[in-house]
């Protein structure tokens, strides 16, 4: 009895140092999940790369403004969707017609001052704003009207498409836009953004018409057929030719779609898009994402298809947002962090997502789909994307854009494949979308191309930039062998002779900026970190 009785308190010890190891590790999971799956309190906010750039380095203010100019903040910073840009500004007016626009430019022109356009800033270059500018936040210009007859849906240019998609439905849905609802229909024009529709291509190619206010206040309609050079200049044009008051853009029915995935090899996707989709004009929507697990990196893809398909009666249901919000969030911060979770998100996007899904259009509906998931158009594009947003300190998201000729598509992902585990990057979603050779005078297809969209985990201190530049810098090259250009809407990590390789007419771009705002009035910091170097 002694004798056990000393065993058992021999025993009792690391019994109790294991069972408080195993609770003091499932508290520490706990709160991590907790953490990674909680939404965001406010915008993230982190500190500047550069400091100086967030100082005040004007300390003095006009001091007086007109009565109409409702200001949304006086000085401070803002800052874009990357959160390593925050810069001073002078302030932030609020626009909420059209005369508000006329008047700030006035008042900016009266007191020396710039002044940058701003939708909801998911650029992450600044191009969105500029030290000391007098920022115009747009996002309440947001009326818009419908012509069904002519299909016609003219929209100012602060609403979002996920309003624009509000107002369609049921009955119609816009021909382009992004992949997600967020964005303001100027800022999408700004960027020329594309999305899903591999038919349509860019939203610029959607555009009948535009009002845009010029610098000296003046209004001019531009469009395909009139004022075509400077429709061209605005389009993709970052902001800089003009403020974009209100476009009218093509809208399309609202069909019902067949949802489809399946699993392919990156190097057929190439010959499965000219040989199937391309060819079969029901196959309306698609997009693909590569494999971000370490066992099938950028090999794997899942390659998303949506079908026109016939219905009798179909009813289709109101529109509603993305579920299980922070179930996606805990998985995709986990990735973040070692190959086990990313392994889990592969997993996740292959197998668990489709049990997921909606699926709002009754399956009896369509005529020999049997069990298929079917959606509306607008379903697919109506997501805002909560999932992506989080609370984790000292770590960013940002995005980066490659387009290549799709004869080296493979290639390049090869290459991309190789630079990413050189410089250890974070890659934590990768999608692959079709372009369209474009007219815009800054035009990041030349010819008909794939995109390939790259969203990448960083720190936010000095280092996590000087890695995340090394590897931008890398990337852009490794485009340009294969013949192909980069996005400009991101981080302004690419140099001088970059940028004019990848866009030829950049220079021209910028002497026509010169000539058609000869005191820089309209401005934002992409110009002013390239226009000098390359005659700006």
């Amino acid at each position: 009895m002694i004798v056990w009785t000393r065993l058992q308190r021999v025993l009792a010890r690391p019994l109790v140092i294991a069972l408080l190891l195993f609770v003091i590790v499932t508290v520490f999971a706990l709160r991590k999940a907790i953490l990674y799956a909680a939404d965001p309190v406010g915008e993230k906010d982190c500190p500047p790369v550069s400091p100086a750039d967030a100082s005040p380095a004007r300390p003095d203010r006009p001091a007086s403004a007109p009565a109409s100019l409702v200001w949304v903040q006086r000085g401070g910073t803002v800052n874009d969707a990357s959160c390593l840009s925050r810069t001073a500004v002078y302030g932030v007016v609020a626009v909420r017609e059209i005369d508000d626009v006329r008047a700030a430019l006035q008042f900016a022109r009266d007191n020396g001052l710039k002044v940058a356009t701003a939708g909801v800033r998911h650029s992450m270059g600044g191009q969105a704003f500029a030290r000391n500018a007098l920022v115009l936040d747009m996002t309440r210009l947001n009326r818009m009207s419908l012509d069904t007859r002519s299909r016609t849906l003219t929209v100012q240019s602060g609403a979002t498409w996920h309003d624009i998609q509000k107002f369609l439905h049921p009955r119609f849905a816009v021909r382009a836009m992004q992949s997600t609802d967020i964005f303001t229909v100027g800022g999408s024009i700004s960027v020329n953004a594309h999305g899903m529709d591999h038919q349509a291509g860019s939203v610029g190619r959607t555009i009948r018409s535009m009002r845009v206010m010029l610098p000296d206040g003046t209004v001019q309609n531009v469009s395909p057929t009139e004022n075509t050079r400077l429709f061209h200049l605005v389009v993709g044009g970052y902001g800089l030719f003009g403020v974009i008051l209100e476009a009218d853009l093509e809208v399309t029915d609202n069909p019902v779609y067949r949802s489809e995935r399946r699993v392919i090899d990156y190097r057929d996707f190439p010959a499965v898009f000219a040989d199937e989709i391309h060819r079969e004009e029901r196959y309306e929507l698609m997009y693909g994402h590569l494999s971000t697990a370490p066992q099938s990196f950028l090999e794997e893809m899942l390659l998303y298809t949506y079908r026109r398909v016939e219905v009798r009666g179909a009813e289709i249901p109101p529109l509603g947002d993305v579920r299980a919000v922070k179930l996606r969030r805990l998985v995709f911060n986990l990735a973040k962090h070692g190959t086990l979770p990313m392994r889990l998100k592969w997993f996740a996007e292959k197998y668990v997502e489709p049990r997921l899904e909606s699926c709002p259009v009754s399956r009896n509906q369509a005529l020999g789909e049997g069990e298929a998931c079917l959606v509306s158009r607008n379903h697919p594009m109506h997501d805002s994307v909560r999932y992506l947003k989080n609370a984790l300190e000292d770590e960013t998201d940002i995005l980066h854009e490659y387009f290549v000729p799709r004869a080296q598509f493979v290639a390049f992902v090869d290459g991309l494949r190789s630079a990413l585990r050189t410089h250890e990057a974070n890659l934590l979603n990768a999608s692959v979308r079709v372009v369209h050779r474009e007219d815009n005078v800054l035009s990041y297809a030349p010819t008909d191309m794939f995109a390939v969209v790259l969203y990448l985990n960083q720190a936010t201190d000095a280092e996590g930039d000087a890695r995340m530049r090394a590897l931008t810098g890398d990337l852009i090259d490794l485009a340009a062998r294969v013949g192909g250009t980069f996005f400009l809407p991101y981080q302004l990590h690419y140099t001088a002779a970059q940028l004019q390789r990848a866009y030829p007419g950049v220079r021209e771009f910028f002497a026509t900026k010169r000539q058609l705002d000869p005191t820089g009035l309209l401005t934002n910091t992409f110009y002013e970190t390239y226009a000098p170097k390359l005659g700006g």
